[in-house]
C-alpha cells in the first residue's frame, strides 16, 4: 500500500481532480484551501438547481453535515443520487451525528438513499451512525463502549463502505483489513475544520483512484503528518494562528517521500 500512496500524491497533482462539496458554513473555505493545497480544484455549488450537474463534472463528492438544513439534505441527496449513476465517490462526513435525533436520523437516511464510498467521522459519530447508544458532544466525540479499532471494522461491514474513525490513534477498515496510524499533534484539535479538510484530502485521492481504501488512509495521514510537521516548524513566540497556516504549508508541500518517512502505522 506504501507505494500505492506514495503514486497519489503525483497523480492528484497531475489529473487536478474536481472535488465537489456540500459542506458546512463554518470551514468551506478552508476545505477549499486544502483541497488547492494538495493539487485538486475544489467547487461548493449547492444550489438544487445545479448540484446534479455539477456532481456529474466531479471526480469525488464530498457530503458534509455540520451545517445540516433541509435545503441542503435535499442538495445533498440530488448529488448523491447523480454522483452513483456515475460511479462517483462519495466521502460522507456525519459531522455532530448523535447529537441530536434530527441530525441523527437525517444522516441513516442519508445512507438509506445514497451508497457513500467512504465515511469520516470520530468514534461516537460513527458509533451513532450504524445504530449505537452514543452522545456526540456538540460536534466532538463522546465515549462509546467499544475500542475503535473494533468500530471501525464493524462500521466497514455494516455501511458496506470504507470507514475511517478520527482520534489518538486514526483507524481505517474495508470491513476485511484495519490500518491504524499513531501520526498528529494536540494542536489539531485545537483548530476549527480539521475533520472536514482531512475529508477533503481523502476525496481528492479518492478521485484519481478505484482503491478507496489507500485514499482513505492517504488522506487521513497526510493531515496527521502535515500537523506534526507544522508544529516542529513554529517558535517559541508564535501560537495556533500561525500554527493553522503552517499546517496548510505542510499539505501544500506534502509528497510521496515525505510521506513515507512521516507516516507510522499500527
Amino acid at each position: 500500500m506504501k507505494q500505492t500512496i506514495k503514486d497519489l500524491f503525483t497523480q492528484v497533482k497531475e489529473v487536478q481532480p474536481l472535488i465537489h462539496h456540500l459542506t458546512n458554513t463554518v470551514t468551506i473555505n478552508d476545505c477549499a484551501n486544502v483541497t488547492l493545497a494538495i493539487g485538486g480544484s475544489p467547487v461548493m455549488a449547492t444550489s438544487v438547481e445545479e448540484v446534479v450537474d455539477m456532481a456529474q463534472l466531479a471526480e469525488a463528492i464530498v457530503i458534509n453535515f455540520g451545517t445540516i438544513d433541509d435545503a441542503m439534505y435535499e442538495a445533498m441527496k440530488l448529488a448523491g443520487q447523480a454522483a452513483n449513476k456515475k460511479g462517483i465517490p462519495i466521502v460522507f462526513d456525519p459531522v455532530g451525528v448523535g447529537a441530536t435525533p434530527f441530525r441523527t436520523e437525517r444522516a441513516k437516511d442519508y445512507l438509506n438513499t445514497v451508497k457513500v464510498s467512504i465515511v469520516r467521522g470520530n468514534a461516537s459519530e460513527v458509533f451513532a451512525l450504524i445504530g449505537g447508544n452514543a452522545q456526540t458532544r456538540g460536534v466532538d466525540a463522546g465515549d462509546i463502549s467499544i475500542s475503535s479499532r473494533e468500530l471501525v471494522l464493524d462500521a466497514a461491514r455494516k455501511l458496506n463502505a470504507i470507514a475511517v474513525i478520527s482520534g489518538k490513534v486514526d483507524y481505517i477498515s474495508n470491513g476485511t483489513d484495519v490500518i491504524g496510524i499513531d501520526n498528529g499533534d494536540l494542536l489539531l484539535t485545537k483548530i476549527t475544520g480539521t475533520g472536514c479538510t482531512t475529508a477533503s484530502l481523502i476525496a481528492a485521492f479518492a478521485g484519481v483512484s478505484t482503491d478507496w481504501f489507500a485514499a482513505a488512509v492517504a488522506g487521513m495521514s497526510t493531515m496527521s503528518i502535515a500537523g506534526e510537521l507544522a508544529k516542529k516548524q513554529l517558535k517559541k513566540d508564535e501560537g495556533i494562528g500561525t500554527y493553522r497556516i503552517k499546517l496548510l504549508d505542510q499539505i501544500f508541500l506534502m509528497d510521496g517521500i515525505t510521506w513515507e518517512e512521516g507516516v507510522r502505522f499500527v
